[in-house]
């Protein structure tokens, strides 16, 4: 992708909760994160239809992103037990589904696999934390034979834990998507100084506001449309242009409940950064 910092939003076919690709193709987007489809769907028939439409849409999946049945984001202690790789009784299920979820990509042509890890354990003499550590060297080892990265999402973590696992890991292929607004929700510290920490490692991003919670990291804080929110939008793209990031900025807006005030809102991010862009002469 020759462009610098195109402009994409989450977008979903049967799952998930992001806007329909005729309404991507309707906003103007050429670039999309993409919910992974429903088991049923991911079939090479599928796969098939899914590349004509995207074709023909004139839209370019940059990530496919995992998602797992049974994960709610309902609060922060249903997150904990719910998300990602990290809840034990689901564990070994989500790894063989997220194997599968990476051929997928592989198949529909996408060399990036996003996930939400789940909460990692902060204590690196936890046994989980050895566990995790040896799934997501796995992970990345199978994505790496199919010439494929993999994404792991901000949020649950500060930017120090999150760079002492991945050094842990210690795998070539293993970047970050950086999502601003989760470091706000989940109260994990504050977006920019962590944005400039990992720069080394953010390959994709989420644009998304929010503002903090009362008590940062016992409750939610509030997710808000793009630019009204504690990001601070501007400095965001300053500091993606100091780390060297040239990649897609994809709106994430998930409230498909909402359908106009989705797009609405969702057409109002692109505003914004369109505006953000051509101060950089974009």
């Amino acid at each position: 992708m020759d462009e610098k910092w195109p402009l994409g939003v989450f977008a979903s076919i049967d799952a998930g909760l992001g806007v329909d690709l005729q309404v991507a193709k309707e906003l103007g987007v050429t670039t999309v994160h993409l919910h992974t489809p429903h088991a049923e769907s991911r079939t090479p028939e599928r796969i098939a239809e899914f590349r004509k439409t995207l074709d023909d849409l004139g839209i370019r999946v940059s990530c496919v992103f995992a998602g797992f049945e049974g994960e709610s984001y309902a609060d922060i202690p249903t997150v904990e037990k719910t998300v990602g790789l990290v809840p034990k009784e689901t564990r070994a299920a989500r790894t063989a589904e997220l194997m599968e979820i990476a051929k997928f990509a592989n198949e529909l042509g996408v060399d990036t696999v996003g996930l939400h890890l789940g909460f990692v354990p902060h204590d690196t003499s936890d046994p989980d934390f050895a566990e995790l550590l040896n799934i997501t060297r796995q992970v990345c080892d199978s994505c790496a034979a199919d010439g494929q990265n993999v994404h792991l999402e901000t949020g649950q973590e500060p930017a120090d834990v999150l760079e002492g696992f991945l050094k842990a890991v210690d795998r070539p292929n293993l970047f970050i998507n950086f999502d601003p607004a989760n470091m706000i929700l989940y109260g994990c510290g504050e977006p920019l100084p962590a944005l400039e920490q990992l720069g080394n490692w953010v390959r994709s991003v989420h644009c998304k506001d929010a503002r903090w919670s009362d008590e940062p990291g016992k409750t939610w804080g509030t997710e808000t449309p793009l630019g009204e929110g504690d990001v601070d939008f501007g400095k965001f793209v300053a500091v993606l242009e100091k780390i060297g990031y040239t990649g897609p900025l994809t709106i994430e807006r998930e409230i498909p409940q909402e359908p106009e005030r989705q797009k609405a809102e969702i057409g109002g991010a692109l505003s914004l950064l369109k505006s953000l862009k051509a101060d950089y002469g974009l």
